[in-house]
């Protein structure tokens, strides 16, 4: 299996600590956000993953290399100097992730700029539709949450007890079928290469049937600011020391 991270964010509401590092770098619990996933990957047994880049590109295989200390083979997919949000991303690395593969294997995705302690090897090998998402408890800053969990395991876009995806999922190319259509003139979706957010493609998929997932009951962040990223930093600190 091949995996994406996405590591291309501005890191805008992280200033000033993303002035000079790309988010995915930062270091929390002795270990950048972005060698958490790597490790965990590698101890599933993910081959190569993709690193997709924008803000500080350079420093990311200046800090990684080729993935090799992991076990793991590392590409980057640079989409210049702004970001392709994440289906932008997601289609820019669709070569990569497929290149020699099944095209309807599916392949892992993860934001770069979240911490959690979901195993990936719970994620299931096989799935039906398009893509499978993890989610969780609505933290407080997304308080409505995403999608509706039935005891199917099918997502749904609206119910009384939606749930956050957390940034962790598997998906397949057949996500992207017939992506035109359905954005038609979405700001962004006209440009070469395309810039939009893979929320209206999930959505599709959801009111199709074609979206599954699970609830993640234990610890998850997004570090989305200084003052979070410090929390968690202490909590794995306080944890580490007993």
């Amino acid at each position: 299996m091949r995996a994406l991270i996405f590591a291309a964010g501005l890191g805008e509401r992280m200033r000033p600590l993303t002035l000079h590092t790309p988010k995915p770098l930062l270091a929390v619990g002795g270990k950048r956000l972005i060698e958490w996933h790597l490790e965990k990957l590698a101890a599933i047994g993910v081959s190569e993953v993709i690193v997709n880049t924008s803000w500080l590109a350079p420093q990311f295989a200046d800090t990684l290399g080729d993935g090799a200390r992991w076990g793991l083979r590392l590409r980057y997919s640079y989409e210049g100097t702004t970001p392709l949000e994440t289906g932008g991303g997601l289609l820019n690395a669709l070569p990569m992730l497929l290149d020699g593969a099944d095209p309807n294997a599916p392949f892992l995705v993860a934001n770069g700029d979240i911490w959690t302690d979901y195993d990936f090897a719970a994620l299931p090998r096989e799935f039906d539709g398009d893509a499978y998402l993890v989610l969780v408890d609505n933290p407080s800053q997304h308080p409505r949450g995403d999608f509706q969990l039935d005891d199917g395991g099918l997502l749904h876009n609206d119910g009384p007890s939606r749930l956050t995806y957390s940034g962790i999922g598997l998906y397949r190319a057949s996500l992207f079928d017939a992506w035109r259509d359905l954005l038609g003139d979405a700001p962004g979706a006209q440009l070469q290469p395309p810039r939009f957010s893979t929320v209206p493609l999930l959505r599709a998929a959801a009111a199709r049937g074609r979206l599954h997932g699970e609830h993640h009951r234990g610890r998850w962040t997004d570090v989305g600011t200084p003052e979070r990223l410090q929390q968690l930093d202490a909590a794995l600190a306080a944890a580490a020391n007993g």
